[in-house]
């Protein structure tokens, strides 16, 4: 039965961490826009804010939010809050970008290692949309008859899932050919983030729960 779940543990976390949304946008626009390097680094803190997002959910802690009314608000407005911050600043930045600077491949934004991670583990945690998604998948999952190393197996696993993911996607957009194409319109891809980010913070603060 365990061994079952694991496979279904699998294809819920590869289609959770595969959906468009503002985890893939970050590690993708700082593995285009900086380096590899940094887009790991993202990816580790999205890593880390989903292994939060798990130990919460069995604590109990996930479904205290999605229960509780004012508390499920107040997340939301801070993460719907730093989306949009985020996505203005990426706005602003696409649109002080030189036109010059933008056409040179091989030009790249610099962002430190502790920033990149914060960038990805912030994204991660300011949305309550995650603290609903495993409270859903842990009641598909688990059962109260689940012991705690299966459940903890579970959520290593989910955990593992996002790294590898957003790790392989960091180091694919990197690849010389994909980020010099893609660096020629660094102006427009910081423009677009920053607009998707935008209203993904605009749905997020209008969204109710499910």
């Amino acid at each position: 039965m365990h061994t079952n779940n694991l496979l279904t543990v699998t294809i819920i976390g590869l289609l959770a961490v595969m959906s468009p949304g503002p985890d893939f946008l970050i590690v993708t626009r700082n593995s285009l826009l900086c380096s590899k390097k940094t887009g790991l680094y993202t990816a580790l803190g999205i890593t880390v804010g989903t292994m939060w997002w798990v130990l919460a959910s069995l604590a109990g802690i996930s479904l205290m939010i999605a229960k509780t009314v004012l508390l499920f608000n107040a997340l939301k407005s801070v993460g719907a809050l730093y989306l949009i911050h985020l996505g203005i600043q990426s706005f602003r930045t696409g649109k002080s970008t030189s036109s010059d600077q933008a056409d040179v491949p091989g030009v790249r934004k610099t962002m430190s290692a502790s920033s990149a991670f914060w960038s990805g583990l912030k994204i991660n945690l300011s949305n309550p949309k995650a603290a609903l998604f495993f409270v859903s998948f842990f009641s598909v999952i688990l059962t109260p008859e689940t012991p705690m190393q299966w459940r903890c197996a579970y959520g290593f696993e989910i955990s593992l899932i996002a790294l590898s993911w957003f790790s392989l996607l960091a180091t694919v957009l990197s690849v010389n050919g994909i980020r010099e194409t893609f660096l020629r319109y660094a102006k427009w891809i910081e423009r677009a983030t920053g607009a998707v980010l935008i209203l993904l913070g605009v749905k997020l603060a209008f969204s109710r729960r499910n």
